[in-house]
């Protein structure tokens, strides 16, 4: 499997997917980084390690769509499977996600399905929640909203400043993700409606429980016919006539 990771700032997501992958952690190929913005710190992660790059600015398109049609083009042509949003500040087209269905995963900094959107560590500080966390998901049409993959939780301490928290967020999103991606790459993980079950082997190594078939029975056993019962007449005998009453 060939992956890439779309980011749009400092990459430290990217990083933590970069490091997992150089020491063998994630049996998939990271081939390449996508970026929707030229000056993101994450492009230089990506080089350093040897990952090709590309840009897609929305500012060099007349529409969001012209962006994902094009992002799409060059996706197939370096044979992508699947892709990770690592701090990718656009939200992908409909067009885009049909493309990849549920293949496509996302990190989101808080406990979903509360506090959805860009903000998710501010949102849940500022709320006063005793509790913050991490939610890996899939990507749907809708923002933040598709079936959940993996979270952990983390309690909000008195002393806990926004600073600290983002802190201890963050450290939580560099352990997990790279085991998320890694799931998906081994395809350890089900998808059935908003469920997702981590499986202890690939999907295709599962035992399947398939219909009922019933079970085959032996056709009854025939002996073959002498030559005098082969050649013999056949005799039909005719109905007694009815009569009426």
């Amino acid at each position: 499997m060939r992956f890439a990771v779309l980011i749009s700032g400092n990459g430290s997501n990217l990083q933590a997917i970069i490091d997992a992958f150089k020491k063998g952690n994630i049996n998939a190929e990271l081939a390449l980084v996508v970026s929707s913005n030229s000056k993101a710190y994450g492009l230089k992660r990506a080089e350093a390690a040897g990952i090709k790059t590309m840009v897609f600015s929305p500012k060099d398109y007349t529409n969001t769509q012209s962006v994902d049609r094009d992002m799409i083009i060059h996706l197939k042509q370096e044979k992508i499977d699947f892709i990770v949003l690592a701090g990718y500040m656009r939200v992908l087209t409909p067009f885009f996600i049909k493309k990849y269905p549920k293949k496509i995963i996302n990190i989101h900094p808080a406990l979903l399905p509360s506090f959805k959107g860009a903000n998710g560590i501010k949102d849940t500080f500022t709320y006063g929640c005793k509790i913050a966390g991490v939610t890996v998901h899939f990507v749907n049409e809708k923002v933040d909203n598709g079936p959940i993959i993996m979270q952990e939780a983390i309690k909000i301490k008195a002393e806990d400043t926004l600073d600290t928290l983002e802190e201890k967020i963050h450290k939580i999103e560099h352990r997990v993700y790279p085991k998320a991606i890694a799931l998906f790459a081994e395809e350890k993980l089900k998808v059935k409606a908003r469920q997702v079950t981590i499986l202890d082997k690939p999907a295709d190594e599962e035992p399947k429980q398939g219909k009922y078939r019933p079970a085959k029975r032996n056709p009854p056993k025939t002996h073959p016919l002498t030559v005098a019962e082969e050649h013999a007449p056949v005799v039909i005998k005719p109905h007694p006539p009815m009569v009426a009453e």
